[in-house]
Formats: C-alpha cells, sequence, structure tokens
C-alpha cells in the first residue's frame, strides 16, 4: 500500500480529514498521478457521485488495499 501524507498522522484525523474532503483531496492526488480526466471528474462529482468517497472511507477503517479508479 503506498504512503500518504494522511498515513503519517493520527487515525482520527485523517479519519477526518478523508471524510470532509476526500473529494478534493483524491480529485487533485489523480490529477498529480497523470489520471487528469478521472482527477477533475472526481473533483467536480464528489467523488463519482459518493461512490468513491463511501469506498475510501470504507477503505481507511478497513486498512484494506482496494483500487477504484485509482
Amino acid at each position: 500500500m503506498a504512503k500518504t501524507a494522511i498515513d503519517g498522522l493520527g487515525w482520527g484525523v485523517g479519519f477526518i480529514l478523508t471524510f470532509f474532503f476526500d473529494p478534493l483531496v483524491q480529485g487533485i492526488n489523480r490529477i498529480l498521478r497523470g489520471k487528469v480526466v478521472v482527477g477533475v471528474l472526481w473533483i467536480l462529482t464528489g467523488g463519482i457521485f459518493g461512490i468513491g468517497w463511501i469506498i475510501d472511507i470504507v477503505t481507511m477503517l478497513t486498512k484494506k488495499d482496494i483500487t477504484f479508479l485509482a
């Protein structure tokens, strides 16, 4: 699993950041990795209409490495 800046923070802080800012942060993350269309789509639709956002929350809670449009 790839380490991110959120991994260095406490679990609670990481969860709060993911819960409130996930579509923006993950959209930017995808743009920086070269997936511009998916990143912009992620930001504009709020994490693919909430589905990607829910997957990111579940991934964080279960600590599994699930890739969805990653």
